[in-house]
């Protein structure tokens, strides 16, 4: 007589069945949650890239931007020798293109007004707005430790090669930490400026505002014309030579570190013609080189041509990837 605990040739092929049945549920629910994750991880990434490519468009549109207004201001003041100093010599330097001038050397604070409508000397910036650099009476920009206040107003720029625009307001400090002028900068060899802010305000062309920080320390020296090194001062745990931070137009903070010296050049109208900066705190790590070509390897002065930057994208999984942007 078969056992009471026994299965019945009918019961045992539902028992089969239903372990099957529960097998094959748990498998597509682990596929489900495995595509699940994997359609995450990839938005994710994606999300990452995009912010990425922003944030390096973004960061060098306003650091070329507000590097050259740094040098007109520091060329303008050489050419007023109540404020520079110069031994009585005026206009060592040509005005900035499409600006007009005007000079308050009267009162107790010298105020130097530059008013931009027009493109930039290379051709690839419009400016429209005003800048005004401003100094204490007695004090000499020649001078050792001398200090020189630049505020934007408003100043909007425009990049020629897409219409992507920013606007600038806030205040810059600008030190000349070694003395001397940049009109005699063949016989001092090297002269050492820092800038830096404490609140940049920048208006992206999606209305978007943020207020970014700045320290930098800029070494000119002579090669056929100014050669001008921008390396960044500031340090944040133990990330060292950030040259500014914030929050991108995203929302999310960054923090800018320069790898290797931003290198603009007087011989080619003052364009940024080799450097590496990395952007971290973001989504991912990304590592921007400038002064390359379209196919990303470096160039020389490419005349009314566009440099482009490589952008390279990272994530901890060892993926990366490329994009390459004219600047």
């Amino acid at each position: 007589m078969e056992s009471m605990y026994s299965l019945s040739p009918l019961l045992k092929k539902f028992v089969i069945m239903k372990k099957t049945i529960l097998s094959i549920t748990a498998l597509f629910l682990f596929a489900t949650v495995l595509f699940t994750a994997c359609k995450k991880a990839k938005s994710k990434d994606s999300a990452a890239i995009t912010e990425s490519q922003i944030q390096a468009d973004d960061q060098s549109a306003f650091a070329l931007s507000t590097d050259e207004v740094t040098t007109d201001a520091s060329q303008v003041v050489e050419n007023v020798y109540a404020v520079s100093g110069t031994n009585g010599l005026l206009h060592n330097f040509l005005d900035p293109s499409n600006t007009t001038i005007t000079y308050d050397t009267v009162n107790t604070i010298r105020v130097i007004t530059i008013t931009y409508h027009g493109l930039n000397l290379a051709g690839n910036r419009n400016r429209v707005g005003i800048v005004t650099i401003t100094a204490k009476a007695g004090v000499l920009w020649k001078d050792a430790g001398a200090q020189l206040t630049i505020t934007y107003n408003n100043l909007k720029i425009t990049r020629v090669v897409d219409g992507k625009s920013i606007v600038v307001n806030g205040n810059t400090v600008v030190t000349n930490v070694s003395g001397g002028t940049l009109h005699n900068l063949a016989t001092l060899n090297t002269i050492t400026h820092t800038v830096t802010s404490s609140g940049m305000s920048i208006t992206f062309d999606d209305g978007t505002q943020r207020t970014w920080q700045v320290a930098q320390q800029r070494i000119f020296t002579y090669n056929n014309g100014l050669v001008l090194s921008v390396t960044g001062t500031h340090t944040d745990g133990t990330t060292t030579g950030i040259c500014d931070w914030g929050n991108n137009r995203l929302g999310n903070p960054f923090v800018t570190e320069i790898i290797s010296p931003l290198v603009i050049r007087q011989d080619c109208d003052y364009r940024l013609t080799a450097g590496e900066v990395k952007h971290s705190r973001l989504l991912a790590s990304v590592d921007v080189t400038f002064g390359l070509n379209a196919a990303g390897t470096p160039t020389s002065c490419p005349g009314t041509g566009n440099y482009y930057m490589k952008i390279i994208w990272s994530n901890t999984l060892g993926v990366s990837v490329t994009v390459i942007l004219p600047y």
